[in-house]
């Protein structure tokens, strides 16, 4: 376990998960735009986003989306299958999460709230700034997935206890856990928690949930990573055995182990329903 720099405080609280890939997984106009910042450091970039999404909340005038900004792009580095540490690549595709984001909001929201929230005259210019065939590329190999007031259980079920995780701190808080694991040992979980539900729990919507991400993973290079990326929850739940007690309550599942599986439920419910409460009364 390793202890990264300090860094300002993000947004609270969301929660990522990405897919980092290969230099070569991308195409040579991207790869321009990563070799011109591979080298800054991590904590740089969470902070120009940070400042970015300041500067959006800041206007005047309504509007979310993002103005010509740079195209940012997240580093990590991870040992690959020969022992050596190599870098991998997560494009932040702003522009295209935000056009999603502002679609779910239309589900969601109705009536003049979504008006102002997304102004009719913000989303034309957004939609005018966007050139439609990367955005469609994007839009199939979308490398970030976000979460808002707690880690959804799905991700819990990619990963190990044991994989590579980095706990960054700043002045005594912990700021983020970042846990990262090679993409074709998430599928191999995601899919074998798919199958145990099916069998065990047919009706929960992890089963679902899951299916889907495995789904979105396998649209990926088998040499990319996973990262899931708490944010500043950590600083409430870490240490965190979230991955561990979702396993074990998939398998209890499985095997009729009602007790089992309540047990690690408990535990979750324990650790994440006061969080979620926090949603509410904010």
């Amino acid at each position: 376990m390793s202890r990264g720099g300090a860094r300002a405080r993000p947004f609270p609280y969301v929660s990522y998960l990405r897919v980092y890939e290969p230099l070569d997984a991308f195409s040579d106009a991207q790869q321009l735009v990563i070799l011109e910042q591979r080298s800054r450091e991590r904590g740089l970039t969470e902070s120009m986003e940070q400042e970015q999404s300041l500067r959006r909340v800041m206007r005047p005038v309504s509007d979310p989306f993002p103005h010509h900004e740079p195209e940012l792009v997240r580093v990590t580095h991870f040992p690959g299958l020969n022992g050596a540490t190599a870098p991998y690549y997560c494009p932040n595709q702003l522009a295209v999460r935000t056009t999603l984001a502002a679609e779910s909001l239309d589900q969601s929201l109705r009536g003049p709230l979504i008006d102002v929230l997304v102004p009719e005259v913000a989303r034309e210019a957004h939609q005018a700034r966007l050139d439609p065939d990367t955005f469609a590329d994007s839009v199939a190999k979308l490398h970030t997935r976000s979460a808002t007031w707690g880690v959804p259980f799905a991700w819990f079920a990619l990963m190990h206890e044991d994989d590579l995780t980095e706990v960054v701190e700043d002045d005594g808080r912990v700021t983020t856990v970042r846990v990262t694991a090679r993409i074709g040992d998430c599928i191999d979980r995601g899919r074998r928690s798919v199958a145990q539900l099916a069998i065990g729990a047919p009706e929960m919507d992890l089963l679902d949930e899951l299916t889907e991400i495995v789904e979105w993973l396998e649209v990926f290079r088998r040499d990319a990573v996973v990262e899931v990326d708490y944010g500043p929850v950590a600083d409430r739940v870490f240490p965190d055995d979230s991955p561990m007690d979702v396993r074990l309550g998939i398998e209890s599942l499985a095997e009729a182990d009602m007790m089992g599986a309540a047990a690690s439920y408990r535990r979750l419910a324990s650790r994440w329903i006061p969080i979620r409460q926090l949603a509410r009364s904010s």
